[in-house]
């Protein structure tokens, strides 16, 4: 078996491990454990997610586009958004708009353009399968990129923030929306109740999937607190760096400026 030298550590990448929600796995295996999760749930996942967030989910994206106060023609670079309810959000406010979704899954990226077309949206909106820590798009290319309960499925995050800064033209702006493992205090408890008790078996029942939802909530818990990640986006050379949260704290939009 080949492996390759990480320049970072001096392992190699079969020996170097990293986090598949509670679970320790080589890093070379994590792409594929997290591209079989979507697999899975793809053709059920809008739906999954209306469920488990009681419909919320469409407030905390809507708040999102509006954070990013589209602008006509403007050319938005959305990771891990395949199946596109970031995407068709932006081009239903963007006037003249252009979307690229990049996604590493598929079968995600095949929802995703069945929707654009059901909606009407093929001209405007490009699916392109690829990887967030090695983007296959110029230095200095888009007018915006936005990450949206993504990043923490990413093998290594400095290295899709990293990409991120690359892509991004000068005075653009990078947008995450996350999880955030942290909440309000009084409504930790019933927060994790509601995780570990309810969402996998709801996966099980809408999607026939209780494992892979049982990870996306682990993977929660293995996210950067909003502070932690924000020092994270930083270091990534972006200026102007914030983040504010909503729903108590369950989920926080980040942003950062390409100077």
């Amino acid at each position: 078996m080949s492996s390759s030298k990480d320049d970072k550590t001096g392992q190699t990448s079969a020996d170097t491990t990293t986090h598949f929600g509670f679970q320790t796995v080589r890093e070379s295996d994590k792409a594929s454990m997290v591209r079989g999760v979507f697999n899975s749930v793809a053709d059920r996942y809008d739906l999954m997610n209306d469920a488990m967030s009681a419909g919320v989910h469409r407030l905390w994206k809507d708040s999102l586009i509006n954070s990013i106060n589209p602008r006509p023609g403007m050319h938005l670079l959305d990771v891990a958004g395949g199946t596109g309810d970031i995407a068709f959000r932006f081009l239903e406010a963007s006037e003249g708009g252009q979307v690229t979704v990049c996604d590493i899954n598929a079968e995600m990226l095949r929802v995703g353009r069945k929707r654009a077309e059901d909606k009407g949206y093929a001209g405007r909106a490009e699916f392109v399968c690829g990887d967030a820590q090695k983007l296959p798009f110029g230095d200095r290319t888009k007018d915006a990129y936005t990450i949206a309960f993504g990043i923490r499925n990413v093998t290594r995050i400095e290295e899709a923030l990293a990409e991120a800064y690359r892509v991004l033209k000068p005075g653009a702006k990078f947008f995450c929306l996350e999880f955030s493992p942290q909440v309000v205090p009084v409504l930790q408890s019933t927060y994790d109740s509601y995780s570990f008790n309810v969402i996998p078996k709801m996966g099980k029942v809408l999607t026939g999937d209780a494992d892979s939802y049982q990870y996306l909530v682990e993977s929660i818990r293995r996210f950067p607190v909003p502070d932690r990640f924000a020092d994270m986006i930083r270091a990534a050379g972006f200026s102007r760096v914030s983040y504010r949260t909503m729903s108590a704290g369950v989920v926080a939009i980040h942003t950062g400026t390409r100077i």
